[in-house]
């Protein structure tokens, strides 16, 4: 699956794709592949600081574009990274950046497991959130029916964009409360000050692989071609 990942992130416009990894085993089906891979420690508590290791072993320049993409996404759209990539480009004030869309399903507005998204008037988060955001005061609850707000709610996709020397410095923030109480990693950046700028994309990603039966379907869909 991850090297799967890497073949449609190859499709982007990125100069360079390396899976980092956590085991031998990953590193070596890479090769087997022809896909660029480094091994990192086992121990990093996130994404983010396995992606920091990865920027110092890379010896990227600080203000490198890197987009880390989960090794869950065998369908993930190449011109998505390449959204993310361009929007961190095109704010120069911002150390990051990420995606969302827009939610059309009431079920998806009220999941917790669906990350909401709020932006300002210039496209920066303002908050992530698991909790339906923004709530529709006078319409979102009617006989105990859930309703959309307009515009729509957005939901948060799971890929980032980072300059290099920001990423670096990110394990040595220290956690911050709100991002303890969502679980929401993302959100020690916006506590700390600093800005996500946020491509609006007009399509829903395509299924990550969360459990068995996500692999069975994403497997279909490989077959159909």
């Amino acid at each position: 699956m991850v090297v799967r990942v890497a073949q449609r992130a190859r499709s982007s416009r990125a100069d360079r794709v390396v899976v980092a990894a956590d085991h031998p085993s990953i590193v070596a089906a890479c090769a087997a592949h022809g896909i660029d891979a480094l091994l990192t420690r086992i121990d990093h508590a996130s994404g983010s600081d396995r992606l920091a290791e990865a920027c110092i072993q890379l010896e990227l320049a600080d203000d490198a574009i890197v987009v880390n993409v989960q090794g869950d996404e065998p369908l993930i759209d190449p011109s998505l990274i390449d959204a993310v990539a361009d929007t961190l480009a095109a704010h120069p004030e911002a150390p990051m950046s990420t995606a969302v869309h827009a939610i059309d399903e009431p079920a998806d507005f009220v999941n917790p497991n669906v990350v909401k998204a709020v932006l300002d008037a210039r496209g920066f988060a303002m908050y992530f959130s698991r909790a339906p955001i923004p709530w529709w005061r006078d319409g979102s609850s009617q006989g105990g029916v859930i309703a959309i707000p307009t515009p729509s709610p957005l939901r948060h996709i799971g890929i980032y964009g980072y300059r290099a020397g920001f990423v670096k410095r990110f394990p040595t923030l220290p956690p911050a409360p709100i991002e303890a109480i969502e679980a929401l990693e993302q959100l020690r950046v916006l506590w700390h000050g600093h800005r996500i700028a946020v491509h609006v994309s007009q399509h829903a990603p395509g299924p990550g692989v969360d459990t068995p039966e996500d692999l069975q379907r994403v497997r279909a869909i490989f077959e159909k071609g």
